[in-house]
């Protein structure tokens, strides 16, 4: 069993490249020093006049998520640079249990 750790932020579409870029040179790199991290998604969409970015990221349990958010595991980890270049984001994060994992074959 893996866990999902997942979280929402927007940015201002004139500025839709910054979180992309932070989360490549800063977050990446810092999550994979973290023991029991298993991997993370990036994905983008376009709503309401915003570019809305999810994070999902894969834990081999919760103790290795509190190695990188601490004891207070709901609670978003935003560096402050990140947060400098987005219209807002979630404050808490949802964490689901992963129960089968699929990628296709071609």
């Amino acid at each position: 069993m893996a866990i999902a750790r997942i979280w929402t932020c927007r940015s201002a579409p004139a500025h839709a490249e910054v979180y992309p870029r932070h989360f490549r040179d800063k977050v990446l790199p810092h999550l994979d020093d973290v023991p029991g991290f298993l991997g993370a998604m990036l994905m983008r969409r376009d709503h309401e006049g915003a570019v809305e970015y999810t994070v999902l990221t894969r834990w081999v349990n919760m103790d290795s998520i509190r190695k990188f958010a601490g004891d207070q595991i709901d609670r978003a980890v935003v560096e402050p640079e990140a947060a400098a270049a987005l219209l807002d984001y979630d404050k808490t994060v949802r964490h689901c249990e992963i129960l089968e994992k699929v990628w296709a074959s071609h």
